[in-house]
């Protein structure tokens, strides 16, 4: 459990460096997305921002190889939490009474899940699990390559619970992969479906906060990345939760994604308006 909240404090704070880095580097001067990302890379915020998703990330993989899935899908849907709190902070954004009710929801439920969450479960993955991850990470990617298609009104929401669904198959395929030796990790369908899933996921999500709203597509982003791999730890893998706690379990994971779901807005850290006023997107 201390890795998983290890990595959302990680994935939490880098969102807000980055986005002040690169809202910095965007008034320095013009450019396309490429001059833009070169510009920010030269800033330590940005810098340290990509540090702390690496240091997450390395957190995340020791999390899931411990502790069940849902509890590791809930910890990272809280970095929104971590998100609001170092953007009141940092970016001076003012929380209401209903957020920081939120932040205690959050904080709430993964006391809970901490308490009834057992070990991680001892199924092995089978073959057909293994290129059903494969296979989601390729419709993940597909559904990247359509979605200038898609109606303006739903697109946030759709592409938002395509990015989850990605990084779904990744915390999936972390669980998947037994053999680290390079021939079998050539090999592995869900090696494949960790790299396939994690860039669509990646893609889709810059897309659907391009694209529409920050909160839809965030919400979106929660719900794929926390309820489908719980289903798969709990009935594939063999997650359980401690002798007589599986009630206190789902009560905490339903809370903890509720607040992380009311946060949602903070799935990308506000504009800075004129005078250094913190503006919202619509929504």
């Amino acid at each position: 459990m201390v890795c998983a909240l290890g990595a959302s404090v990680c994935f939490g704070t880098a969102t807000v460096l980055q986005a002040m880095a690169s809202r910095a580097a965007a008034g320095t001067g013009p450019g396309g997305d490429a001059a833009l990302l070169l510009r920010a890379l030269r800033q330590w915020r940005y810098l340290a921002g990509l540090a702390l998703d690496g240091v997450g990330f390395l957190l995340q993989i020791a999390a899931l190889r411990s502790i069940p899935i849902y509890t590791v899908g809930a910890a990272l849907a809280a970095s929104l939490a971590v998100t609001a709190v170092v953007a009141s902070r940092l970016l001076r954004v003012r929380l209401d009474r209903v957020e920081w009710g939120a932040v205690g929801l959050v904080c709430a439920g993964l006391a809970m899940l901490g308490s009834a969450s057992g070990t991680e479960g001892e199924r092995p993955g089978s073959a057909a699990l293994k290129y059903a991850m494969l296979g989601t990470a390729v419709g993940v990617l597909l559904l990247g390559l359509v979605s200038g298609r898609l109606p303006d009104r739903g697109r946030p929401l759709v592409l938002g619970l395509g990015a989850g669904f990605g990084f779904g198959v990744v915390e999936v395929s972390v669980r998947l992969i037994d053999d680290l030796d390079p021939g079998a990790l050539l090999a592995d369908p869900a090696a494949y479906a960790l790299l396939i899933g994690g860039g669509a996921a990646f893609l889709l999500l810059t897309s659907a906060l391009q694209r529409g709203s920050v909160t839809t597509a965030t919400a979106g982003l929660v719900i794929g990345e926390t309820i489908g791999p719980a289903l798969v730890g709990v009935v594939w893998l063999g997650d359980r939760t401690r002798e007589g706690l599986a009630w206190l379990a789902v009560l905490g994971f339903a809370v903890a994604v509720a607040g992380a779901l009311a946060l949602a807005r903070f799935g990308e850290a506000p504009v800075q308006g004129s005078g250094g006023a913190p503006v919202q997107e619509s929504t």
